[in-house]
């Protein structure tokens, strides 16, 4: 069987963007809470921004801000902004990849942006220009959407909202270790669809900054009594089929990420089939 490559422009005709539906009070008034709140951050937030551009500058070479098409509300592309914490040019000759722990393309002072997260501050300009939520699923690489939807056919349903800075998924789990934490952030992620609500949203902004704190997941989810769609969740195979009634071929897990992300693959390859590698997101990018 033939799969496609979707046409990533069209996916706006496809997908029902909830937050321009006007169903609800959330949907009306988030875009401008999100407009007052990152224009308040991005204020107080500048002299930080400011002082980490220029240890860029200093430490690499290449510019201090980086830009990269991510798919937003109803899958239309948008340009996110971040501060650059990998080498100048590094995926000229590998193409579009995902960043792995301890990617050698990032820089040293690139780890310390990510792990404090200050490489994200940026994207309070996209939140300025409608493009992204303070709170949402964090948004994807457009050329990796057609492969995700190989393992995940929900996974497109991450874009009736807008991206965010950060999300349920962030603030329950750490980032991907292998393929069924990619798939529980998933489900964080649908859940926030369903349920997406101001006091959700304010609930996840306190989590955040615990998490920036050093609380555990665990106690902040306690804490602040998150949705967790996982809870007592075991290992599941393709389209969310118990462990146990996992086919042979998934048990093999014989897939390899050259197969997952080739464009002649004519295989539809499901959730079990792949290796605990092959969908590792990007750290801090969702």
């Amino acid at each position: 069987m033939s799969i496609a490559e979707p046409d990533i422009g069209r996916l706006a005709e496809e997908i029902p963007a909830r937050s321009e539906g006007g169903g609800g009070f959330c949907d009306r008034i988030k875009p401008t809470l999100d407009l007052v709140m990152a224009l308040v951050l991005l204020i107080l937030t500048a002299p930080i921004m400011i002082a980490a551009m220029l240890l860029v500058r200093l430490s690499s070479r290449g510019p201090a801000i980086y830009s990269q098409r991510r798919l937003g509300l109803g899958g239309k592309v948008f340009t996110i902004f971040k501060i650059r914490t990998m080498y100048q040019d590094s995926e000229q000759h590998s193409g579009a990849t995902w960043c792995l722990p301890g990617d050698p393309r990032v820089t040293p002072l690139g780890r310390a942006l990510r792990f404090t997260h200050l490489d994200e501050l940026p994207q309070l300009v996209n939140v300025l220009l409608g493009e992204m939520s303070l709170v949402g699923p964090r948004p994807e690489r457009p050329e990796f959407l057609p492969k995700l939807e190989r393992a995940f056919p929900d996974y497109r349903r991450r874009l009736a909202v807008r991206p965010g800075l950060t999300g349920l998924a962030q603030v329950q789990q750490a980032p991907d270790t292998d393929l069924d934490s990619v798939r529980r952030k998933l489900n964080y992620d649908l859940c926030y669809v369903d349920q997406m609500s101001l006091w959700l949203d304010l609930r996840i902004l306190v989590a955040t900054a615990l998490k920036c704190a050093g609380v555990p997941f665990g106690w902040i989810g306690r804490l602040l009594t998150l949705p967790d769609p996982n809870e007592g969740d075991e290992p599941s195979g393709p389209a969310g089929t118990p462990h146990s009634m996992k086919t042979e071929a998934g048990r093999k897990q014989d897939c390899t990420v050259q197969e997952l992300f080739s464009e002649e693959s004519e295989a539809v390859i499901s959730q079990a089939e792949l290796p605990f590698k092959t969908l590792l997101s990007e750290t801090h990018a969702g």
